[in-house]
């Protein structure tokens, strides 16, 4: 599993790298969020130790066991000379504001913020525990029902208003690609983006934190990275191969799997 593990992350790695000497981009700038989904807890350990330090998951209550199963396993084995880094979790599924409560213990940053009401459902809970979470507001840019997001024309009012709230720092945006063969329309949707990720911080919409694009997964990720992507959500890419297990259906997120990697 770990060989395996090795190939697909140096796969991705080295796809990174191709897609960035083409952008004329430097690999440093490419923060890469591997999207655990399905995995076993073993497997993500060695991705640890592998050196991937940003991890992601859908669903709340995943991501809250998965956290604590490996903080548990933290200190290390009398074999292992230097303790296993603790990774950072992102959040990259859709957040109900009942459940924020629970997640916020455990999380370092949301990508999936799209209405004031849950911002502000953060802001209290982050507030409570004496904590400033990163947040980015997702855009639903290409318009498709099926997504979460916030409409195009209101991202810069949202943006503007979240960034006032005290205890969550607004770093940027996310979006996802549509479902779609056609790389021009997924061009088209990831550059829309970035022209207005790019107007936000000339106006000054925000503040100097302000400097994320989550954007890109593993059948677009290069894509990403050309219309100006600095995080990108990765999963399939880099556990092909990998044995899996069928994920319990929590959260109302069931569908969700299938747009986030």
């Amino acid at each position: 599993m770990r060989q395996k593990l090795q190939q697909n992350l140096k796969c991705v790695t080295d796809r990174i790298a191709e897609a960035c000497a083409k952008a004329r981009r430097s690999p440093s700038g490419i923060t890469l969020v591997a999207v655990t989904k399905t995995v076993e807890t073993d497997v993500i350990r060695e991705l640890i130790e592998l050196g991937v330090s940003n991890l992601g998951e859908n669903r709340v209550q995943e991501l809250t066991r998965r956290v604590a199963e490996i903080r548990d396993t933290q200190a290390p084995p009398h074999s292992r000379t230097v303790p296993m880094k603790s990774p950072r979790w992102h959040m990259v599924g859709h957040v109900q504001r009942n459940k924020v409560k629970a997640l916020l213990p455990w999380i370092d940053v949301i990508h999936s913020v799209d209405s004031l009401r849950l911002a502000e459902e953060i802001d209290a809970e982050a507030s409570r525990l004496g904590r400033k979470i990163e947040l980015l507001l997702e855009v639903n840019a290409s318009n498709e029902p099926q997504k979460q997001g916030v409409a195009f024309a209101a991202a810069s009012h949202l943006a503007e208003q979240i960034d006032s709230l005290k205890h969550v720092q607004l770093r940027g945006l996310m979006c996802m690609g549509p479902l779609t063969d056609d790389q021009d329309l997924i061009r088209y949707v990831f550059c829309r983006v970035r022209e207005l990720f790019d107007e936000m911080i000339s106006g000054r919409i925000c503040g100097p934190d302000f400097r994320d694009l989550s954007m890109g997964m593993s059948n677009d990720f290069e894509i990403g990275i050309e219309c100006g992507a600095t995080m990108l959500r990765i999963g399939t890419a880099l556990f092909e191969g990998i044995p899996t297990r069928v994920p319990a259906a929590v959260d109302g997120n069931e569908n969700r799997d299938s747009f986030l990697t």
